[in-house]
C-alpha cells in the first residue's frame, strides 16, 4: 500500500505542476502583449531653413488601432502644420490573443483549486475528467489560432509603423529638397516574446491532451480487458493458491478398502503431530492471502481501481506479508 500511495502522490503532484505551468505561461503571454507601448520619432529638415530640425513624436500601443494615432507634421513651404494618421486597425487579433490568454489563466487557476480541494468530486461519475479533456482540446485549438493570427498581425504592425512608411505620409518628406530621417524606432522585443509565449502555450495545452485523456472513462473503457501483465498473472496464481489451500480444510474422501477402527485410531494417533503442523502451515498463508484480498477489495471500492491496479496491490501486499 505504501507504493500505491506514493504513486498517487506523484501523479497528483505532476498534475499540479502541469496546471501551474499552464497558467504561468498564460500570464506571460497576455502580459507581454497587453502592456505594450511603442514610440517612434522622426525629424524633418526643410530646405528653406525657416522650419528645420523639427522632431515628430508618434506614440502607439495596445490594442493597436493605428488609424486613431495622429501626429502633426510641418509644411515646409508655409508655417502651417498638417495632421496625419497612421494606417491600419489591428485590434481584433491582439484582443483575441489577449482574451485567450486571460481565459486560459482563469481556467488553469480554477482547475488547480479543483485538483487540490475537490479531488473526489472531480473524479465522481467521470464528469470532471471529461469536461477537463474537452476544455483542454478547445483551448489548444484557440491557442493555435490566436498565436498564428497574432504573429501575422505583429508583422503587419511592424510594416505600418516602419519609419520609411511613416515618412511617406508626410508631405514635406515627399519633396526631394527636404531631408527627413528617423531618430528613434520602436522596440519590438516584448511583442516578439509574446508570440513565443503563445506558441509555448500551444505546445503545453496540446501535450496535456493525452494526460487528461488518460483520466477519462474513454481511456479506462479501452483498458477494461488489457493484456495480462506479469503482476496480473502472479496475482491470479495467488488467488488460485488461496482457493487450493482452502480446500485442505474440507474432509478428504477415502478410496479403496476402509481400515479397521483400531488401525485408524493408531494411525491418527501416530500422525497427529504431522497433521497439526500441516494444518498450521496451510492456515498461515491462507490468512495472509485472505487479508490481502480484503485489503484490495476495500481500496478498489474506495478509489475505483481497475484490474491492473488491483493486481499490483495484491502482489505488493503478499510480498510484504
Amino acid at each position: 500500500m505504501t507504493g500505491k500511495s506514493q504513486c498517487d502522490c506523484q501523479a497528483q503532484s505532476y498534475t499540479y505542476s502541469r496546471v501551474e505551468t499552464r497558467y504561468i505561461f498564460a500570464i506571460c503571454a497576455f502580459a507581454t502583449c497587453g502592456g505594450y507601448y511603442g514610440h517612434l520619432q522622426v525629424k524633418v529638415d526643410c530646405a528653406n531653413r525657416r522650419q528645420s530640425n523639427l522632431s515628430i513624436n508618434i506614440d502607439f500601443g495596445y490594442p493597436f488601432r493605428l488609424q486613431e494615432v495622429h501626429f502633426k507634421a510641418p509644411l515646409c513651404d508655409t508655417k502651417r502644420e498638417e495632421i496625419l494618421f497612421l494606417d491600419g486597425n489591428f485590434s481584433s487579433a491582439a484582443q483575441f490573443f489577449l482574451t485567450v490568454g486571460v481565459f486560459a489563466f482563469l481556467y488553469s487557476l480554477l482547475a488547480t483549486i479543483v485538483y487540490v480541494f475537490y479531488q473526489n468530486k472531480y473524479l465522481k461519475y467521470n464528469r470532471g475528467p471529461l469536461v477537463d479533456f474537452l476544455v483542454t482540446v478547445v483551448f489548444s485549438f484557440m491557442w493555435l489560432v490566436s498565436s498564428c493570427c497574432w504573429a501575422k498581425t505583429l508583422s503587419d504592425i511592424k510594416a505600418a509603423t516602419n519609419p520609411t512608411q511613416v515618412l511617406l505620409l508626410i508631405s514635406a518628406c515627399r519633396a526631394p529638397e527636404n531631408k527627413c530621417t528617423a531618430t528613434q524606432e520602436p522596440v519590438w522585443s516584448r511583442l516578439n516574446i509574446s508570440v513565443v509565449f503563445g506558441f509555448i502555450n500551444v505546445i503545453l495545452w496540446v501535450g496535456n491532451i493525452w494526460f487528461v485523456f488518460k483520466e477519462t472513462g474513454w481511456y479506462k473503457t479501452g483498458q477494461r480487458y488489457p493484456t495480462r501483465s506479469a503482476s496480473g498473472k502472479r496475482a491470479s496464481e495467488m488467488r488460485q493458491r488461496l482457493y487450493t489451500e482452502s480446500s485442505f480444510d474440507q474432509p478428504e474422501e477415502s478410496f479403496g478398502p476402509q481400515p479397521s477402527r483400531q488401525d485408524s485410531f493408531n494411525q491418527s494417533k501416530g500422525d497427529f503431530g504431522q497433521q497439526v503442523y500441516r494444518q498450521g502451515s496451510f492456515n498461515q498463508p491462507q490468512a495472509c492471502c485472505s487479508a490481502c484480498l480484503l485489503t484490495v477489495k476495500w481500496w478498489s471500492l474506495k478509489l475505483k481501481l481497475n484490474k491492473n491496479e488491483e493486481d499490483e496491490i495484491l502482489v505488493e501486499c503478499y510480498e510484504s506479508s
